[in-house]
């Protein structure tokens, strides 16, 4: 089971792309809206559910200074893959920055920004889900496959 956490509820769209590809390898995430900086508490009591749940990886996507992933990481040991969203101003640049400058001992993949870096952080979540999952590692390594077959087909 994966969470897929989001600071605001104008990022849900983002969420909903992970949703869609985990949904497609059969795979059960549910999508949050927990703010590290305008709900911290909140935050906290849905990382304890998933924790409870069984949660193997949270996806927090994030704007501006970022901190969701950050702050998840520090409430828990399981991996966290974080998604940089374009804010107003610095067009996903600042995100970024924040994603990638975690303190030793608080790990936060970064997996990109935007859209395409809510499909790779799901694609890894799935990744690393595959590791104790046969069948869900075999559905990957098909779908990995079939990319590589539509990319030769595309030479005519």
């Amino acid at each position: 089971m994966v969470y897929i956490l989001l600071g605001s509820k104008s990022d849900q769209e983002y969420g909903k792309t992970a949703v869609d590809i985990f949904e497609q390898f059969g795979v059960k995430a549910s999508l949050w809206v927990a703010s590290a900086h305008r709900a911290p508490r909140w935050l906290h009591e849905v990382v304890a559910k998933g924790e409870k749940a069984g949660v193997k990886v949270f996806i927090c996507g994030a704007g501006g200074a970022a901190h969701l992933p950050g702050v998840v990481a520090s409430l828990t040991c399981r991996p966290v893959l974080g998604v940089g969203i374009a804010a107003k101003y610095l067009g996903g640049i600042d995100s970024m920055l924040s994603l990638v400058q975690m303190p030793s001992g608080v790990p936060v993949g970064f997996c990109g920004l935007g859209e395409t870096g809510m499909k790779n952080a799901a694609y890894l979540a799935l990744q690393i889900l595959a590791l104790e999952d046969k069948k869900l590692a075999s559905k990957l390594h098909e779908y990995k496959k079939k990319m590589e077959e539509e990319n030769r087909k595309a030479n005519g």
